[in-house]
Order: structure tokens, then C-alpha cells, then sequence
């Protein structure tokens, strides 16, 4: 396996579903979904940013490098992905792929990173996502860094917000997990969600 990725943990939606603040803070089974996060990504990557936009003191007890996106106006993911690479660039250099999770998902894998990377290589593919059941998951994937500035222009000179719409110019693979007992890609954007999660939580 090559270089283990660097990480950008994705952190800058409005959660608007959540009645407004920071979806990640919310708490399952007395732990932020935040620090499940970090605890599953930790060993599986060389270094961690948080991407979050607004006041970065709100996640200074996680002591993460907080990136906030260089594309105005809440772009999406696709600027949290991008704000991501250049981070990555300039303090991963070894590191050519990305990796980007959501911040709002509780129960990811243990084997994201080996999963995503062997099936990665196995295709040659510029990026890699993951897939549960019967639906793809773009904002948890495996980027290579050094398509940055094709996707700056993408987002700045094309205006361009879907992420199916970027990744489908680039060779693109697909890496599969099972969603029993859970799905691993199970995100939390409503309070039933938290709910949801905490019974879930009990199957883990």
C-alpha cells in the first residue's frame, strides 16, 4: 500500500436539517460524533484537518488544524474537498491522495482507507468512493491531490456545485461495504437521525 492519505474531516454545512449549528458536536451514546470521527480516521491516516467555516475556536479542544474554504459563499463539498487538497499539498506532500469523510457520520469502518486504496489501485483510478447497499457516498472518498487546481476551476470559473458533475471527468472507483447490522456511511442530519443513531449504536 502507498503513502498513508491525509485527511480532511468535512465540517462546513450549514446543517440547516439540525435546526442550524454544528451537526459533528452532537453526542451518541455521551461521545460527539466528532471525536468517533477522529478516533476511526486517526490510524488509518498520516495527518488530520478539520474543514469548518465560521469561528474555529468552537473545535480548538480537538487541537486539528481547522481549514475553511477558499471559495466563497458555502460552495458545498466540493470546496471543503479542495480547501482539503491544499491543505494536504502543503503539509502531506508524500501523500498524493486525499481522503475526505463527513464529520456527521458516526460509524465509519475500520478498513475505509485499505478498502478505498486497494480498490483504488486496482483500477488506476484518480478517485475512489465509497458505496453502501443500492447509493454512492461522494463526500467519503479518496481524491488525488494533484487534480486541485483542475477542480479550483472548476469551482471558480464554472460555478460548478455538484460533485457528480466534477468526478465524472476523472477515471472514478467504486468501493463497496456491506450496511448490515449498520451502514457504515450512516449520517446524522436530523434529530431523528441522532435518535436513530443511538439505537443503532446498540447493534454495533
Amino acid at each position: 500500500m502507498s503513502q498513508s492519505p491525509a485527511c480532511v474531516i468535512l465540517a462546513g454545512g450549514l446543517a440547516r436539517r439540525m435546526g442550524g449549528g454544528d451537526k459533528p458536536l452532537k453526542t451518541i451514546g455521551g461521545k460527539t460524533i466528532l471525536d468517533r470521527v477522529i478516533e476511526c480516521v486517526t490510524p488509518q491516516c498520516a495527518v488530520i484537518a478539520l474543514n469548518a467555516n465560521g469561528e474555529p475556536a468552537r473545535f480548538a479542544q480537538w487541537k486539528l488544524p481547522v481549514v475553511a474554504d477558499s471559495i466563497d459563499g458555502f460552495a458545498g463539498p466540493l470546496a471543503g474537498v479542495l480547501a482539503g487538497m491544499d491543505w494536504a499539498a502543503q503539509h502531506a506532500p508524500l501523500s498524493p491522495f486525499l481522503l475526505s469523510v463527513a464529520a456527521d457520520c458516526p460509524f465509519l469502518p475500520n478498513d475505509l482507507v485499505a478498502k478505498l486504496e486497494s480498490t483504488r489501485e486496482a483500477t488506476d483510478a484518480d478517485i475512489c468512493v465509497a458505496h453502501s447497499g443500492d447509493q454512492a457516498h461522494p463526500v467519503i472518498a479518496l481524491w488525488r491531490v494533484a487534480l486541485r487546481e483542475d477542480l479550483r476551476r472548476a469551482l471558480v470559473d464554472e460555478n460548478m456545485r455538484k460533485i457528480d458533475r466534477w468526478t465524472a471527468r476523472y477515471k472514478m472507483a467504486r468501493a463497496d461495504w456491506r450496511v448490515e447490522p449498520v451502514d457504515p456511511f450512516f449520517n446524522a442530519n436530523t434529530p431523528d437521525d441522532i435518535a436513530e443513531a443511538e439505537r443503532l449504536l446498540r447493534e454495533v
